[in-house]
């Protein structure tokens, strides 16, 4: 009898085991056990890969565009009084950047960013250089007759007021930590379509586009592929946080469409520009008194140096500043108050950021020696 028992209670026991071992290799059970594996992973690992997902999701751009809109404002300008035949049919080179529409010597248009509350605008010079009449529409549509403060032609920069107060400001970034590859927005009026805002990288930066004339122009744009045509002129490009990084320019087309290249004035130069165009009406230039071209390995084999990057200078002016101060032809400046210079549009922004009589720290490579020059800058040459 015990003997019966025991084979009763053995298969019992062998049947349990077989079916536990059959829930066990069952997908249900599978599945379970993998919640049961994941649930017991550190969370951390989650998070991180929410982090990388994220990462590599586009920026959300709405705070941006809500920061900056306000604070663009549509101009409309107006040539009222009656021309010679002979400026009638003078050409502006920002005519095969916009075309006719924008710089017509009858009216145009173009945008422009309110940069402080009591009414001061800044926009293109191109935009209203032939006006006398000048209006301003706010982003809530209020219209003002605007005044024109000042313009610098070598800037392509120009400031307005209106009377208002209490107006949106866009604060300024600082164009100089813009990295090539950050993202940026385009706001502005392009074809009258107010408020519009699109969005680019940083393409370039310290681009000659040879379109100010040379002389004493400072091109040192900001090159990005963010949507910008005829109406766009002077209106904001913002950073990703809404900070005003540069006043939108010129198009590189041959339509006079946007074809993937546009430019920007950078804020280190619109602010200086601003300041002095407020305090004195016309922009303060100081000189160094030299002719100059960007180094290359060419150049740098001519003169029979070992270094490629930074700005031979090709002449001295008899009495200048930079002759005051010891420069000579051929030596190749490097840095200017301490920050590196690679290239002729380089180095005309910094020296261009300062007034007369403001000194530099100049570092020249002279025939592969290090020399400290120290240049008091002079006024229009």
């Amino acid at each position: 009898m015990k003997q019966i028992i025991s084979m009763i209670l053995a298969g019992i026991v062998g049947g349990m085991i077989t079916l536990g071992g059959f829930y066990v290799i069952s997908p249900a059970s599978s599945n379970e056990g993998s919640k049961l594996v994941n649930q017991s992973l550190p969370q951390q690992n989650y998070a991180q890969l929410a982090a990388d997902r994220i990462q590599s999701v586009p920026f959300d751009f709405t705070a941006a565009a809500e920061l900056t809109m306000p604070a663009v404002v549509h101009i409309t300008s107006k040539q009222t009084k009656t021309k010679s035949e002979t400026e009638e049919r003078e050409s502006s080179p920002f005519e095969f950047f916009f075309g006719p529409s924008e710089r017509s010597p009858k009216q145009g248009t173009g945008s422009g960013v309110i940069i402080d509350a009591e009414g001061y605008i800044v926009t293109n010079n191109h935009v209203v250089d032939f006006a006398d009449e000048i209006t301003v529409t706010l982003y809530d549509q209020r219209k003002f007759k605007a005044t024109k403060i000042g313009t610098d032609p070598s800037t392509d920069l120009a400031l307005l007021k209106i009377e208002a107060e209490e107006l949106p400001v866009l604060e300024y970034g600082n164009s100089d930590d813009v990295r090539v590859g950050e993202w940026v927005l385009a706001v502005g009026n392009p074809f009258n379509l107010t408020s519009t805002v699109t969005a680019g990288i940083i393409s370039a930066k310290g681009r000659n586009i040879d379109i100010l004339g040379g002389g004493a122009a400072i091109e040192s744009f900001l090159q990005t592929d963010a949507a910008v045509n005829p109406g766009n002129s002077g209106g904001a490009l913002v950073d990703a946080e809404g900070k005003l990084v540069g006043i939108n320019t010129a198009i590189a087309s041959r339509t006079g469409s946007f074809s993937g290249y546009s430019f920007a004035v950078p804020t280190s130069i619109v602010r200086k520009v601003v300041e002095d165009l407020k305090e004195f009406g016309s922009a303060q230039r100081g000189f160094m008194g030299v002719s100059i071209q960007s180094l290359n390995s060419e150049l740098a084999e001519q003169l029979k140096v070992s270094i490629i990057e930074g700005v031979h200078i090709a002449d001295v002016q008899y009495d200048g500043a930079a002759d005051k101060a010891g420069m000579e032809v051929d030596d190749i400046v490097t840095k200017i108050n301490g920050r590196i210079v690679k290239t002729a549009p380089e180095l005309q922004e910094l020296v261009g950021r300062n007034r007369p009589g403001d000194e530099l720290e100049v570092e020249v490579n002279r025939n592969g020696k290090l020399e400290i020059l120290y240049i008091i800058l002079k006024g229009g040459e």
